[in-house]
């Protein structure tokens, strides 16, 4: 009998084999111009993830943190202020509001796709006295109900800023790129996302030409020209070799997308023939006890930086190791929402002000996906999570 094949959470070794001479070539012209901070090859990457994202300017930075904090700070947020975000994402959503010394305000998410309940945001929204700006998570790849969140800044006259750091790509209920509807957008290029560099990086996207300047300036430590300093800003700068990473993958990345679009569907069929449903029902309705996520209706789209499931939070433990034990890798993204975190105890949430949020830490389990994967593997993860569900 055949070994099962092994499934890790990310293959980016498949992925360098494919780009192998295309990214060896972009790096020696780097090497060659002797640029290695901003220069030719950041501003052509501006221009052509400006465009990709259906927006008129694009600000590239040190991290998709970064981006957050620059977009936040070019906004004037500062201490003192409020800034209303969802407590289940990556720490760097609200500890960008922090570092600035304004004060995160959590509110709850919805269950279907794990982004910010626009009912719970204009509850949360309505008891803050100085709201600055309000900041959505496209999680996992799938776009948050940016109409009904842009409402509520519009109620409270505050821009919206859109964390895409996880869904460069992903199109939102009317068909728009997600980072092309806020004030402004954050990306980030970490290696393990959908369009990942070779280190770190981010961007900033917006429609604002006087906000694109002011980030721009920001990344700079606040200089409009060498040592001309006009407000304190910070060292963020895009690197050439990134940037010349990253556009060897722009060129891939829908290919990259669809691919990953496809495995998503394979999951859902397989998981669909053993009974399992999708993450619009709850687990507490029966049946086979998996929720696979519910995928969007057209035109929006879902990238899929990951594929996450809901289990029985009592047995997703014990899941993950008999997974493990079967070569398969998995991921908990996130363990505790934000306002559990220990930085955030001083801000006096309790255990259930949160219900949705703190739910989604104990059931969700995210399992390989990536373009590279294949169908034998697929199978293998789905067979596997079969074998200890039903046993």
């Amino acid at each position: 009998m055949s070994r099962p094949p092994r499934v890790p959470s990310l293959d980016l070794r498949a992925q360098y084999a494919q780009l192998r001479d295309e990214l060896r070539a972009a790096l020696d012209r780097v090497f060659e111009r002797q640029v290695f901070i901003l220069g030719e090859e950041v501003e052509a990457l501006q221009r052509e993830l400006a465009s990709y994202t259906e927006s008129r300017h694009a600000v590239g930075c040190g991290s998709g943190s970064d981006a957050l904090l620059l977009a936040l700070q070019a906004l004037d947020v500062g201490p003192g202020d409020e800034v209303l975000c969802p407590a289940f994402t990556f720490f760097a959503t609200a500890g960008s509001i922090a570092r600035l010394g304004a004060t995160p305000v959590f509110a709850d998410i919805e269950p279907a796709g794990c982004a910010l309940d626009p009912a719970a945001a204009r509850a949360a929204a309505a008891r803050c006295a100085r709201l600055r700006a309000v900041v959505p998570v496209h999680l996992y790849g799938q776009p948050a109900d940016l109409d009904a969140l842009l409402a509520v800044a519009t109620e409270r006259g505050v821009p919206l800023v859109e964390d895409a750091a996880q869904a460069i790509g992903a199109r939102d209920a009317t068909g728009r790129r997600v980072g092309a509807r806020g004030r402004a957008a954050c990306f980030s290029f970490y290696p393990s996302k959908n369009l990942g560099g070779a280190g770190e990086g981010g961007l900033v996207t917006t429609d604002d030409a006087a906000l694109a300047e002011r980030i721009a300036r920001l990344r700079v430590h606040g200089a409009s020209r060498r040592y001309h300093h006009v407000e304190v800003g910070m060292n963020s700068r895009l690197d050439a070799v990134q940037a010349a990473v990253l556009r060897v993958k722009l060129r891939h990345l829908e290919a990259w997308t669809d691919a990953r679009r496809a495995a998503a569907r394979r999951y859902d069929e397989g998981f669909a023939k053993l009974g399992a449903r999708p993450t619009s029902l709850p687990l507490a309705g029966g049946g086979f006890p998996l929720r696979f996520p519910a995928a969007p209706r057209e035109p929006a789209v879902h990238v899929y930086h990951q594929y996450v499931v809901r289990v029985p939070g009592e047995r997703r433990e014990a899941l993950r190791r008999h997974l493990a034990e079967r070569g398969i890798d998995s991921e908990v993204y996130y363990p505790l929402g934000l306002h559990q975190q220990p930085c955030f105890a001083a801000l006096g949430y309790r255990a259930g002000d949160l219900p949705e949020t703190e739910r989604a830490a104990r059931e969700t389990l995210a399992l390989p996906i990536y373009a590279e994967l294949r169908e034998e593997q697929q199978q293998h993860v789905i067979a596997s999570v079969a074998e200890f569900l039903e046993g």
